[in-house]
């Protein structure tokens, strides 16, 4: 018994390490990868930087016609934070435009990914962890140096924010990881998942907080939203984080929800994937 009471523990202590070291290789390949793509990253940049001008301008129009000190709760200077931040976030999220998962399923390649000795669901979210950091420190850094150059914004006044922004943003991430997964595991069953994304994309975009502050809908709706949907989590959440729309309390307890909206996701990830992999039926064979 003595000798079991030793050998369990280090024997869990190995398996521990090794799936660490496999994670962190894996982020790692995945943020060298999309490090390479700097023309794309650029291009990417600067096309979200130029639409961050269209979108403050347009927000800060509307706060202006509206000739009241603070429109759905938000100061001009708080409008213009949401815009670039949520400029930034958008290849941090990255809410879209992920398809590899589904053209694998459909070319068949996928099988490989089920013979590697990490859950694809883990092997796909530690390469996304890796593409969101290339991500913030480029695409999220360039948007928000033109906000900060042209625009006043608000200066979160709560050191407490900071942290708590850092962390919301990593949840945002692993959210909408679990929803991209899932919109591209329907190719399990639909082989083409062109129109599921493209249903996706535009609810994302609109839900998620991207097009407009949800704030701006009914109270009822937006509160239907977050109790019901994952969209906010992913742009919303760390938006009013930022903006400090709340008190910390209030803030924790949208970071606390997000936490369980990720756990909710990465669970049906695991789900749909055990599913998937009982019927799979690769094409040709």
């Amino acid at each position: 018994m003595g000798g079991a009471q030793v050998t369990i523990p280090r024997a869990r202590s190995g398996r521990l390490r090794d799936e660490l070291a496999f994670a962190v290789a894996l982020v790692r390949a995945g943020f060298r990868r999309h490090i390479t793509y700097r023309q794309a990253t650029f291009a990417a940049a600067a096309t979200n930087s130029v639409f961050g001008f269209l979108r403050c301008f347009v927000l800060l129009g509307a706060a202006s016609a509206s000739g009241q000190a603070l429109l759905a709760g938000y100061d001009p200077e708080q409008l213009a934070l949401y815009t670039w931040v949520s400029q930034g976030l958008i290849g941090v999220v990255a809410m879209w435009g992920w398809t590899e998962l589904g053209d694998r399923i459909r070319s068949g390649d996928v099988v490989g990914d089920l013979l590697r000795p990490v859950h694809p669901v883990l092997t796909y979210l530690y390469a996304d962890i890796g593409r969101a950091g290339v991500a913030g420190l480029t695409r999220f850094v360039v948007p928000m140096a033109c906000g900060v150059a042209f625009f006043p914004m608000h200066a979160p006044r709560r050191v407490e924010t900071y942290p708590l922004f850092v962390l919301s943003v990593a949840l945002a991430v692993v959210v909408s990881f679990g929803a991209r997964f899932l919109v591209n595991a329907a190719a399990y069953w639909l082989l083409d998942v062109r129109g599921v994304t493209t249903v996706w994309n535009f609810g994302s975009t609109v839900l998620g907080g991207l097009a407009f502050p949800l704030h701006f809908l009914p109270a009822w709706l937006v509160t239907t939203l977050w109790v019901g949907t994952p969209f906010p989590s992913m742009l919303q959440a760390p938006l009013d984080v930022i903006v400090e729309r709340g008190s910390t309390t209030h803030l924790l307890a949208v970071v606390a929800g997000q936490a369980a909206w990720a756990a909710a996701m990465l669970g049906l990830c695991r789900l749909v994937q055990a599913r998937a992999t009982a019927k799979l039926v690769i094409q040709g064979g």
